[in-house]
């Protein structure tokens, strides 16, 4: 997959374009992309996708911004999984915010990618204010030679939306979170060093570092499947504050791998959640706590020994 970037030649090459930020790749993503690789095969376009980074709304309206399902990492390799053949990562500030629609189309979809065709959501806004909507995007793509494809909102029970897996995951609904991503939700951080309370009572626990825009599920206990080194390993994960222990209110995410042996310092994992086993609690006394860990372990593995490392690939 080709990355452009401001300082690369322009692609002369023409380009089926889909534009916005695709964070979490749900179904709704891997439907619109599979979509735009097949105009692009018919009309021997590139399959082209435009992202931005950071999430334009950390820049217009940083107390509401969202937390993001996923890194850029993570985006961009979905993306190459779904054969976007290259991407164009736009960092968003404040003088992209005040391009104007016209200017924006113009810039990057005519002069830099050439494009033919372009593929986004019926209400798809960009720009200035976002003044920018598909019928101006038709309108200009006729001034420009490229064909619009407007794509209906998608969705079964629920909505498939980055919002709607924001705030299934944030509501402690993984199962929700989970069918409109089409694939466990999977946390990428890496691991840092704590005060290895876990090991002095017998479940070691490696703790996870991310960005503090990164959302997490909600606080509970969850059944996992962790990928040290390109190998999946049983995990049993704890998004928490540790009440047992500590009332500073900050939340660790801390996994546990039966039977793993090894050091994890500063490795990068990939922790996919696969079941909300419980909420958080506190217990009468530390032998409660082992206990129900004990619990914890054993139904982790039990969902392990279920799970498929296909289950964590996007949908081609």
């Amino acid at each position: 997959m080709i990355l452009l970037s401001d300082a690369e030649p322009l692609s002369e090459h023409p380009s089926a374009v889909a534009i916005g930020v695709f964070d979490g790749l749900h179904l709704g993503h891997q439907k619109i992309i599979a979509q735009l690789g097949e105009i692009a095969r018919r009309h021997k376009a590139r399959t082209t996708v435009v992202t931005f980074d950071p999430h334009p709304a950390a820049v217009l309206a940083p107390e509401r911004a969202p937390l993001l399902i996923g890194s850029v990492e993570q985006r961009l390799e979905g993306l190459e999984r779904l054969g976007v053949e290259q991407v164009r990562i736009l960092g968003f500030n404040e003088e992209l915010a005040s391009e104007s629609a016209t200017s924006f189309i113009e810039r990057v979809l005519v002069k830099e990618l050439a494009t033919t065709h372009v593929r986004v959501g019926e209400d798809f806004r960009f720009g200035h204010n976002r003044k920018g909507d598909v019928a101006l995007l038709t309108s200009l793509g006729e001034t420009h030679d490229f064909v619009v494809h407007p794509a209906p909102l998608y969705g079964d029970a629920f909505r498939w939306s980055s919002t709607s897996v924001r705030e299934a995951l944030q509501s402690g609904d993984l199962a929700t979170a989970n069918r409109i991503l089409g694939r466990p939700f999977t946390l990428r951080g890496v691991v840092v060093h704590g005060d290895e309370r876990g090991r002095e009572i017998g479940f070691p626990t490696a703790n996870l570092g991310f960005s503090d825009r990164q959302l997490l599920p909600g606080l509970g206990v969850y059944a996992g499947a962790v990928r040290v080194s390109d190998q999946w390993h049983a995990g049993a994960i704890s998004v928490g504050t540790r009440p047992q222990f500590y009332d500073d209110g900050y939340v660790l995410v801390e996994v546990h791998l039966p039977g793993f042996s090894g050091d994890l310092y500063d490795a990068v994992l990939d922790v996919a959640f696969l079941e909300h086993l419980r909420d958080e609690q506190t217990f009468e006394d530390l032998d409660g706590l082992v206990a129900q860990m004990s619990r914890d372990v054993t139904q982790s593995i039990g969902r392990f020994e279920k799970f498929s490392p296909s289950e964590t690939i996007l949908l081609r």
